[in-house]
Parts: structure tokens; sequence; C-alpha cells
């Protein structure tokens, strides 16, 4: 009986030895595996340390390749974030953000820097193309009276080599015939006597220059000529019939249209015929609304009709086109008066802006029409048209230096754009423009100007 337990004993401590001595192998290997693991790391991977690693890898038992694929990651992963600071991941996770911020910023501000300079550059290119532009239908416009002017001055200058009393009754002469006016003419051959005493000019040729300035000097347009166009307005035109009323209102309604203001038109000129229908196609043209009512009704009760609408609707400017009349018909003049107490009292908020039509073509009878008008109704200004087909474009000095009325629009063709708003020294500029050595583009931006 004790050798029975004596031998289980011996028995029992012999399977715990095994064990211990299967423990340690089982470690031993663990550790070889591990240090061959970390030199094939080391070493420079090839076909053949790859074929070695996948021998040991097979030889190896599972659960030890289980537990180093679960293991392993989890390790490194942890390693490779318990070696940075926490510090340095807060300050890159902050910084990286704000330095692809700023670097998005410095980009879009080089961007808009760029688009802002190139936008300079195009606006300085285009300002002097559009004013070139200008000029050139101004110029073509006026080519008749240029024309007839330059003819007769080269003939004048050509044709004396002495400043005497015949060179300044040829002077006056031509200045008339060029339709500057009697008045006007005296005025600028004056001021040329006193300019050649007081320079002791000797050359006639010196004289050209002299009588070109002299012209600008007689007119003039105020700075404050057009402040009607920004803020409401009533703009009434008058004048007779024929001379382009109904078609320069047509124009003027499209210009403000397409700078975004709300125009509406009044078709108070009842009594001729078709007038009524001739408006209505403007309107449709320009995209404007039209108040009229059947040919024959009361001109007051149709501009009541208009201004209160235009009031209503928030208009811009209300421009009413009147029956052709003269200064002589009383009625009509008297029309005319009522027409605007109408639009005093019912838009009191809004200017009133009084503007005559005149044909241009018929040089001194259009300054004799203005005068008449301004005798018997307040005028603010004037819209000289058809200069395009005359040679009696130097009206329009005539007329804005003896009536002290500016000439505000001036039509030098059919086209929308060809109804300009009048620039004095542009005008004398492209009624002289051949006799002027300079550029075109010099002639637009003076030396004296920036």
């Amino acid at each position: 009986m004790f050798d029975f337990f004596k031998k289980k004993k011996n028995q029992e401590q012999t399977e715990e030895v095994m064990d211990e001595q299967s423990v340690e192998e089982s470690a031993e290997q663990d550790i070889e595996s591990e240090v061959e693991a970390e030199n094939s790391q080391n070493e420079p991977a090839n076909p053949e340390d790859e074929q070695t690693d996948s021998e040991q890898t097979d030889s190896e038992p599972d659960e030890i390749k289980e537990e180093q694929e679960i293991s392993e990651p989890g390790e490194t992963k942890e390693k490779q974030e318990s070696s940075e600071p926490d510090e340095i991941k807060e300050e890159q996770a902050e910084s990286e953000p704000e330095k692809i911020q700023d670097e998005a910023s410095d980009e879009g501000i080089a961007v808009e820097q760029e688009e802002t300079e190139s936008t300079e550059d195009s606006e300085k290119q285009e300002k002097p193309e559009k004013e070139k532009g200008f000029f050139n239908r101004l110029k073509a416009g006026l080519t008749k009276t240029r024309n007839s002017i330059n003819q007769s001055f080269d003939q004048l200058f050509s044709g004396f080599s002495s400043i005497d009393d015949d060179f300044y009754d040829e002077l006056e002469e031509t200045l008339i015939m060029a339709d500057l006016g009697l008045d006007t003419t005296e005025r600028i051959i004056e001021e040329l006597k006193d300019l050649v005493k007081k320079n002791h000019i000797k050359e006639v040729e010196a004289c050209r220059e002299l009588v070109i300035n002299l012209i600008k000097d007689q007119m003039y347009v105020e700075d404050s000529a057009y402040d009607f166009e920004n803020q409401k307005t009533v703009m009434l035109i008058i004048g007779v019939n024929g001379v382009g009323k109904t078609t320069s209102i047509g124009k003027l309604a499209a210009q403000y249209k397409n700078q975004g203001k709300r125009v509406m038109l009044c078709a108070a000129d009842t009594f001729r015929a078709a007038a009524i229908d001739q408006l209505k196609t403007w309107s449709n043209r320009a995209g404007v609304e039209i108040i009229s009512q059947n040919e024959g009704s009361d001109p007051a009760a149709v501009t009541f009709d208009a201004v209160k609408a235009a009031n209503a609707r928030d208009v811009d400017i209300l421009l009413v086109d009147t029956a052709g009349r003269l200064h002589n018909k009383k009625n009509l003049m008297d029309e005319l008066a009522k027409m605007k107490r109408i639009i005093e009292k019912e838009y009191s908020d809004a200017h009133l802006e009084t503007l005559i039509v005149l044909d241009g073509s018929t040089g001194q009878n259009a300054l004799e029409q203005a005068r008449q008008f301004s005798t018997v109704t307040n005028i603010d200004g004037i819209i000289l048209t058809k200069l395009d087909g005359t040679a009696k474009g130097g009206i329009a000095i005539a007329i804005q230096s003896e009536l002290n009325v500016p000439v505000k629009y001036i039509g030098v063709g059919e086209q929308i754009n060809d109804l300009q708003k009048f620039d004095p020294e542009s005008y004398v500029n492209a009624l002289f423009a051949d006799m002027d050595t300079r550029t075109e583009l010099e002639i637009l931006i003076p030396e004296d100007k920036d």
C-alpha cells in the first residue's frame, strides 16, 4: 500500500517536471520567434528572406501566430502614439488647419489682387476706347459742318499774309456763314483783337488756334446740368412739329432704361395724327410703360393720369410728349402752362425739367424759335437734333452763347446712342479736328486734365 502511494507520488512529480520543461521550451520558442521577427524587419527584404519568413511562420503553432497577429498591430500603434508627446500632437492638429487656411487666404488675396489689377487695367483701356467711340460718332455726325468750316478757314488763313482789318472782316463773314450768330461772332472778333495786340502776334496762322479757343469760351454746361437724371424727374418736352420731339423722347427713354432707371412715357400730344402710335412704338422698343388716351383727348387730363401713375409706381423719370406749338399760339401756350401747374401740384416731390427740341438743320431759325419760346416759358435746356445732315452745326455755339440756355443733348444720327449729352469741348474739337495736329486721344484728354 505504501509502495502504491509512493509510486503515484513519483509519477505526479515526473509529470510536473515535464510540464515545466514544456512551458520553458514554449517560452524559449516565443523569444526566438520575436528575435527572428525583429531581425527580419531590420534586414533588407528579398525573395529568399520572404520565403524563409513564410516557412518559419508556417512552422510555428497556429495559436502563437494568432497571438502575434492580434498583439503586434495594437502594440505598434500604441508604441507610435506613446512615442509622441500629447502637446506636440495637439499643436500639429491645431496648426495644420490654420496653415492650410492661411495658405488658402494668401492665395485668395493674390488672386483677388491679380483680378483687381486686371480689372483696373481693362477699365483704363476701355474708358479711352469708349470716349473715342463717342468722339468718332460726333466727328462723323458733324462731317458736313466740319468740311464747310475747314474749307473756309483754309482759304482765310492761306489768303492773308498779315493781320489787318480785311483779315478780321473775312473772319467775321466766315464765322457768320458757319451759323455762329452775329452776337457771338462779334464777341469772338473783339476778343481776338485784344489777344493779338496784347501778345504782339504778327502771323496769321497763329490766330487759328486762338479762334478755336475763343469759340470754346463762348460755350458752357454747368456741372449741375444733369443732376435731374439722378432724382425723381418729370421731363416736359416742347417744340414745334417736325423737329424730332417724339424720336428724341424714345431715345432718351431707352438710354435711361439701360441705366437701370424706372421710366414712363406720357402721350400728351393728342392733336397730331399718329403721334400716340409713334410713341407707343418707342415704348415697346425701349420696354417702358406708357400712359395714353384717345386722339383728341385733353392733354392736361393725360398728364394728370401719367403723374398720378408715376408717383404711385415709384417711377424715376417721366417723359411727357407735348403737342407741337408755336410761341404765338396763345391757346397752346396756355395749355402748356396748365400742364406745368398739374405737374407741380400733383407731383411736388419731383423735379420739373423743361427741354425744347430744335432742328439743327434750320440754323438761325432754330435760334429764333428758342429765343421766342424762352420769352413765354422757362426753358432748362435744349435738345438739338439732325446735326448729321447739315452744314449749320455752328448753331449749337450760337444758342449756347446768345441765349444762356445750355444745349444738353445733340443728335448726330438715327441710332439710339447717337443722341448724346452735349460736351462743348468735344463738340468744338470735332468741328476743328481736321485742323488739329494732336491725336484723337490727346484731343479727348487735354494736357491740363488728369
